[in-house]
């Protein structure tokens, strides 16, 4: 069995050192790269399983890297930033990051999000035929073995967490689901009551799937209770 191999990228040796350490005591292969091209370059010519991302690095920042990986590749990404503010961690989640801390950063926590993310995608690359059935609804195909979407017959591209939204919608059509019940399901967490990550990445969807001049409204907002798909 080939070893799980994870991603570094940080343009300060030091927290790319002590990451690698504790990743390595876990049995993780470290691949480390100095700026975002090289990360880019990582990604193009290694396989790896999940990638760790500084925001503010040479070359690309973490913004750019994570728009180019995700353009071919679904592996779990996690921001490490200093840039702490809301904002920020919506925006990196947005772009299709799957979590996200702050520094300075505890290295256990962050071998645990480790973890819990390869554990997730594994979960999620299990085969199960009777939930994973493509998807035809208002002129949408909704393909979850190749995580594609197409849209009136033009593909339509989402950040893996809007996939997953958009699959669990459709799976379940008339059912009602809330903010809270979305974010666990997807991300894999605790809700920590605040509904702004569904609601950013709810409104991006609704973006990239048309709605704002299409007459189909694919996703139906419940006010006070949830999300619902109206295919």
């Amino acid at each position: 069995m080939k070893p799980t191999t994870i991603l570094i990228a940080d343009d300060e040796p030091e927290i790319a050192d002590l990451i690698a350490l504790h990743l390595g005591k876990e049995g993780y292969r470290c691949i480390k790269a100095a700026d975002g091209r090289e990360a880019v370059q990582a990604v193009q010519t290694h396989a790896i399983d999940l990638a760790i991302l500084d925001i503010m690095m040479p070359q690309l920042d973490g913004y750019e890297v994570t728009r180019q990986i995700r353009e071919r590749h679904h592996l779990p990404i996690i921001f490490l930033s200093a840039k702490a503010s809301d904002l920020d961690k919506i925006t990196g989640l947005v772009l299709g990051a799957d979590d996200y801390m702050t520094k300075p950063f505890n290295p256990m926590e962050l071998v645990a999000r480790v973890n819990a993310q390869l554990r997730r995608a594994q979960l999620l690359n299990q085969p199960a035929p009777d939930a994973r059935a493509v998807i035809e609804a208002g002129g949408l195909i909704i393909d979850p073995e190749q995580r594609s979407v197409m849209r009136y017959g033009r593909p339509v591209e989402l950040t893996p967490k809007e996939f997953d939204i958009l699959y669990l919608l459709a799976a379940h059509p008339k059912k009602v689901f809330s903010a809270e019940h979305l974010f666990q399901a997807v991300w894999g967490e605790v809700y920590y009551e605040n509904g702004n990550t569904v609601m950013v990445h709810i409104r991006t969807l609704r973006k990239k799937l048309g709605e704002e001049h299409d007459k189909q409204k694919w996703i139906k907002t419940v006010w006070g209770v949830g999300y619902t798909f109206n295919g």
